[in-house]
């Protein structure tokens, strides 16, 4: 059962989702919203934390909590989301465009990093993201096909994780990430809508199923202004 500041906490950040609240608006006081939710006061105030952690909310001293611009998307780093789950969830309109998908032998940069023999094949995805009518990620993704036998443009232009769990049955667990920010190349002058944007900032995943297999490797690079990464930590006392 989920901690009643959570649901108060998910149930504002959908009314600032659907537009319920503006950029500068004030939520209720802690005593109203504490008798609107039926709650104490102190659960009000650790789903207002949260709403402030998470960039929803400033408590301003003598105004309250304010709502803050959210041009920003939520990107869950630690979760394995797929675009379209992430977009759905946003409730923004969404493209995927393929611009490359071809099936090679592993480069030795590719094989070190997923652990494979060089003769193995590799299926290399590349493709643009538009959220709201922009093109606001790179994902270029490398893909053993000794544990994806077959790709189709379709299936990179719906969800090539809906597929792999879906239809090939199997079970995708975890991943390392390593995030960093670099300078705009070529390739992504040429298919992102950058708006002047001189850096991007570059996820690189490695991702593995169930038996510890790693399998993909990803590089998603996207344009800096549209995202804030977010993480949940939880102190823990060694």
């Amino acid at each position: 059962m989920k901690n009643k500041y959570v649901e108060i906490y998910n149930k504002i950040v959908k009314d600032i989702q659907k537009g319920e609240y503006s950029s500068g608006d004030t939520l209720l006081s802690e005593h109203e919203l504490s008798r609107h939710f039926q709650t104490s006061r102190e659960t009000i105030r650790k789903a207002l934390n949260l709403l402030s952690q998470n960039g929803y909310i400033q408590k301003v001293r003598g105004k309250g909590s304010v709502v803050l611009d959210r041009d920003k998307f939520e990107f869950p780093v630690s979760g394995l989301t797929s675009f379209k789950e992430l977009s759905e969830r946003l409730g923004k309109s969404f493209r995927t465009h393929v611009h490359e998908l071809t099936l090679n032998k592993g480069s030795s940069q590719v094989c070190t990093q997923l652990n494979c023999d060089p003769a193995s094949h590799v299926w290399k995805v590349v493709r643009s993201r538009e959220i709201g009518g922009e093109r606001i990620i790179l994902d270029k993704d490398y893909i053993l096909q000794d544990t994806v036998p077959d790709l189709t443009k379709e299936i990179a232009k719906n969800s090539l994780y809906e597929y792999i769990e879906n239809e090939l049955g199997l079970e995708i667990s975890f991943a390392k990430k390593e995030i960093v920010v670099e300078t705009v190349t070529e390739e992504d002058q040429e298919f992102l809508d950058l708006k002047g944007h001189q850096q991007v900032v570059v996820i690189r995943s490695y991702v593995y199923l169930a038996d510890t297999t790693a399998f993909q490797f990803t590089e998603s690079r996207h344009r800096p202004d549209k995202f804030q990464f977010v993480d949940f930590a939880r102190r823990t006392k060694v």
